[in-house]
């Protein structure tokens, strides 16, 4: 009887678990619906903000002999200082998401410290500064909030802070990571050098200007917004990596729910046979 009490326990439990979960669910895919709206609009202009910049990019390739002067275009073969900025979720239950990276940001850790390089990690969310701290590995930055509420004014302040620090010579190369939305399932991480910025490879035929303030400008607000919606990519990915993770755990607690059930039906049935056995066998010895 105890047994059966125990099994009964467990699958009030499970339901328990499982409500809780698709509840989760659920509300991961309300947010993801908003964030994704938000992220689809936000692409258009970051994507279009990055040809401009590869565009002039590559018109002061072609002006100068491919002798760029501008700090920002300026790459450096052998860079001795990295800054890797990496986005990772507040929260966890969204499966790998997180993991994910974290391995890139550590690999690429890794890959300029074999170099000669020294690296600086700049953490963005939770889950990214708890990993690196529990190894014993130190952090530049650690921001939280910004991830699970993606906000311009904040994002612009964490970015130009860091740009800084490449402008002032403090560092030779920006590079930013975080885990990008395809689409409801599928998760990428992507990789992004902020500074210096990228040499285009397509042709376009400017003249260009001596005057870098609007350049300047303009680099400033690309480097902004690409943190920006870095985030709000980021956001729509957790979501949708959640979301996912919940309804797998929702199926995996109603599997468990039944084989509860046929555990519990098969050891109330044993209970019922053992105890006609004693009622029999009582009638037997008053015989």
């Amino acid at each position: 009887m105890a047994n059966l009490k125990e099994i009964k326990r467990k699958i009030g439990s499970v339901k328990n678990t499982q409500k809780t979960t698709n509840a989760m669910k659920l509300v991961s895919s309300a947010k993801l619906k908003r964030t994704e709206e938000l992220a689809k609009r936000s692409r258009v202009y970051a994507e279009k903000l990055t040809e401009l910049i590869e565009e002039i990019a590559q018109k002061m390739k072609q002006a100068n002999a491919n002798n760029i002067d501008n700090i920002y275009f300026k790459d450096v073969d052998a860079p001795k200082r990295v800054d890797i900025v990496f986005i990772t979720a507040d929260k966890g239950l969204c499966g790998g998401f997180n993991s994910q990276t974290i391995k890139r940001a550590n690999a690429l850790m890794s890959e300029y410290q074999e170099k000669g390089a020294k690296v600086r990690l700049r953490a963005v969310g939770r889950k990214g500064i708890d990993f690196f701290k529990f190894n014993g590995i130190e952090l530049s930055d650690e921001v939280l909030g910004l991830s699970a509420s993606p906000n311009f004014e904040k994002a612009s302040a964490f970015i130009s802070e860091v740009a800084e620090s490449y402008v002032n010579g403090d560092t030779d190369k920006i590079i930013l990571i975080h885990n990008g939305y395809v689409n409801m399932i599928t998760q990428e991480v992507r990789e992004d050098q902020l500074l210096p910025t990228k040499k285009a490879t397509s042709e376009l035929e400017v003249e260009p200007d001596d005057d870098d303030t609007l350049l300047d400008a303009l680099v400033k607000r690309y480097i902004e917004y690409t943190m920006y919606y870095s985030l709000i990519d980021s956001l729509a990915a957790e979501h949708s990596a959640r979301m996912q993770a919940m309804d797998a755990a929702t199926k995996n607690a109603k599997e468990m729910v039944k084989e509860l059930q046929v555990k519990y039906n098969k050891a109330r049935q044993e209970s019922i046979t053992t105890e006609l056995i004693e009622i029999i066998s009582g009638m037997e010895s008053l015989k």
